[in-house]
């Protein structure tokens, strides 16, 4: 029997009713992107193409593995509109991809998360833009 408890987990949003969309997304072929704060990546080094992780849903399972296949950091007013049409949410346009993620870059859990609770974006703030792929489901 094949593990994978020596890949990293691979997760989206926090456990809850997102991150179980968002695994959906992953695992019907919609979503085959994904933005975060670079901030967010100060305590860890940045994912690498060729990478692989355990996509985690809610529940903590793994339901598949993905691999990166591409990582670009870049200010958030240069996200284009391939861009959030691939992260499979139905944005139609770059200004709703982009309503719906400063929604969730401004929500306590997040400026928890780095550790700033008045912490806000602007078309300067540094994103990371990976494309991922799934290469084997799980579940």
């Amino acid at each position: 029997m094949i593990t994978y408890d020596d890949l990293p987990p691979y997760l989206l949003g926090f456990p809850g009713p997102l991150r179980d969309q968002l695994v959906a997304a992953v695992l019907s072929g919609a979503k085959t992107s994904t933005t975060g704060l670079l901030a967010e990546y100060e305590a860890e080094p940045l994912p690498q193409a060729g990478a692989r992780s355990l996509l985690v849903d809610s529940a903590e399972r793994g339901v598949a593995v993905v691999e990166v296949t591409a990582v670009e950091v870049l200010r958030l007013g240069d996200i284009g509109l391939q861009h959030a049409l691939d992260e499979g949410e139905g944005y139609t346009s770059v200004a709703e991809w982009r309503t719906a993620h400063e929604e969730f870059w401004h929500s306590e859990p997040v400026r928890a998360a780095i550790g700033d609770p008045g912490f806000t974006v602007d078309d300067d703030t540094l994103v990371v833009a990976e494309r991922f792929r799934v290469t084997e489901r799980l579940a």
